[in-house]
């Protein structure tokens, strides 16, 4: 019997019952160290993006990897909708998803009710939340997660006695569309479009935003 020499060579001498990888797996040590397929990565050579220090915080300033700290980034207020994190999305960046930070306090709603095209997932770090979706009511607390399959319709609005930190996540990408229906639940909630619409514009044109960068309030 051939000896594996690391962990790492019989993790790729790994394959199912049947010769496949899957379900099952058993070690084949017959199998040549040169028949496992490449792992596809290419040379390293991705850099560092620049980061920029304005009187709000940090932005990112170009592409790259980088690392920024929440407390420390530039962020977003709107008196309706809350603050979020703004730390930059330089072109070619966030391509694939949106990530960020929200926080709601008593009564802000993170917009308007509504469905995407695409998945979301978001994840209560601190406070509380009511969470309408699909014309339910559910209260959130800290490390709730709620996943959003495709056409889920929902919108999040601070409950509680203080501010409420969601991370979300969203996918994107090319068709991806929204929809902005009207409902009961939306209505009693002063979270609904005019009238139904796929334009976000549309949907917006009666609410008063008014974006202004702010410095991070939390965590506090």
């Amino acid at each position: 019997m051939r000896r594996l020499g690391s962990a790492a060579e019989a993790a790729l001498a790994l394959t199912g019952p049947d010769g496949s990888s899957g379900s099952g797996w058993e070690l084949d040590v017959n199998r040549p160290l040169s028949a496992a397929p490449p792992l596809g990565f290419g040379p390293v050579g991705i850099p560092e993006a620049s980061i920029e220090q304005t009187d709000e915080g940090a932005v990112v300033a170009s592409p790259g990897w980088f690392i920024v700290n929440m407390a420390d980034c530039a962020w977003t207020r709107d008196d309706q909708g809350g603050e979020w994190s703004t730390y930059g999305e330089p072109e070619g960046e966030f391509q694939q998803y949106g990530i960020g930070i929200h926080v709601l306090h008593p009564g802000q709603a993170n917009g308007l009710y509504h469905s995407e095209s695409v998945q979301e997932d978001f994840l209560v770090l601190s406070g509380e939340c009511l969470l309408l979706v699909e014309e339910q009511e559910r209260r959130l607390k800290a490390w709730d997660l709620v996943h959003f399959a495709p056409g889920t319709r929902h919108i999040c609005i601070g409950a509680g006695d203080g501010p409420c930190a969601i991370l979300m996540v969203g996918a994107r990408g090319p068709g991806k569309t929204l929809n902005y229906p009207v409902t009961e639940l939306a209505q009693k909630h002063g979270v609904a479009a005019p009238e139904e619409t796929d334009d976000p514009r549309q949907a917006y044109r009666e609410v008063p935003r008014d974006f202004r960068r702010v410095k991070a309030t939390w965590p506090v």
